[in-house]
């Protein structure tokens, strides 16, 4: 603990960022029994998952930030839950249209655009790919890959480095950090290809049931938990963040990046609650829907 070296404005600090983190973990228990009591089984676990996102990642970085030497298990922990929230995220879109036999139903002669991002933005040549189940079950592959995978990783890290083979900060071809890193990065361009594909498909449709805030909500704790994370760490690996004593650089740049994700987490929390909270009913068939749009039409 690092609470006994702490000057007045260093105490108050931790202090605010600790109530953050609990009033954040206390809205979040609110959703989850607003959604228990108000959604349907089928979805209910999907989407607590998912706003569960934001309360993990700030809880994990305030007990980095109060326990400087679990900061590596804590960004594990943090890291793992996300990958899981992307397969899930993933999931949620399908169900929000129905279910996997209404959605295939409803797209049965549509066809994906997989030239988007992260892998394919810019290969506007790709043939646009049939909506089919075996393409649906690649898609759902591509997620599950990743939450699979990324825990077996983590776990080979943490028995790396209890035998000094794996050093956080040591990025050099010979250190086993740089490998499992790049390949954790490859792995999450991999599952975030899917989702990407999958929102372009669903946007029009899903208008309704808020699914352009939700996606936006995803890519700010996608972003703000792995890019950011990496540009402080990086800079504290360069000398750009300054050591201060007893700190060194590198535990000086956790330190920043913990206590800027609980603060980005808290207000992500407080947005999801009012972005998620709502009646989660079945989207009407496209021929009803179309047959509403022509009585109301008719209707002087």
């Amino acid at each position: 603990s690092v609470s006994a070296g702490l000057d007045l404005p260093g105490r108050f600090l931790f202090a605010i960022l600790t109530l953050m983190t609990l009033i954040a973990n206390l809205v979040f228990v609110e959703e989850a029994v607003y959604i228990y009591r108000k959604i349907p089984s089928s979805r209910r676990s999907i989407i607590i998952w998912i706003n569960a996102a934001a309360p993990v990642i700030a809880t994990t970085s305030c007990i980095g930030m109060w326990i400087p030497r679990a900061t590596m298990f804590t960004d594990f922990t943090a890291g793992i839950f996300f990958a899981v929230v992307i397969h899930k995220f993933l999931l949620m879109m399908i169900k929000e249209c129905g279910g996997q036999k209404l959605f295939l139903r409803r797209f049965e002669n549509g066809h994906f655009k997989i030239s988007t991002g992260p892998c394919c933005c810019c290969c506007l040549c790709l043939p646009r790919v049939c909506i089919t189940r075996r393409t649906l079950f690649w898609m759902k592959l591509g997620t599950f890959q990743f939450a699979f995978l990324r825990p077996i990783l983590m776990f080979l890290s943490i028995v790396l480095w209890t035998n000094g083979n794996y050093t956080l900060y040591n990025l050099s071809p010979k250190g086993a950090a740089i490998w499992i890193s790049c390949f954790v990065g490859v792995l999450t361009i991999i599952a975030l290809w899917p989702v990407g594909i999958m929102f372009r498909q669903v946007r029009t449709l899903l208008t309704c049931k808020k699914i352009i805030p939700k996606f936006a909500l995803y890519q700010f704790i996608l972003i703000l938990n792995h890019l950011q994370a990496a540009i402080i760490n990086i800079l504290a690996m360069q000398r750009i963040i300054p050591c201060a004593p007893p700190l060194s650089s590198s535990a000086r740049g956790a330190y920043v990046s913990q206590q800027v994700l609980i603060m980005e987490m808290f207000l992500i929390t407080l947005i999801s609650r009012v972005v998620y909270r709502r009646r989660y009913d079945d989207l009407e068939p496209p021929e009803c829907t179309a047959e509403e749009a022509v009585d109301s039409k008719r209707t002087p």
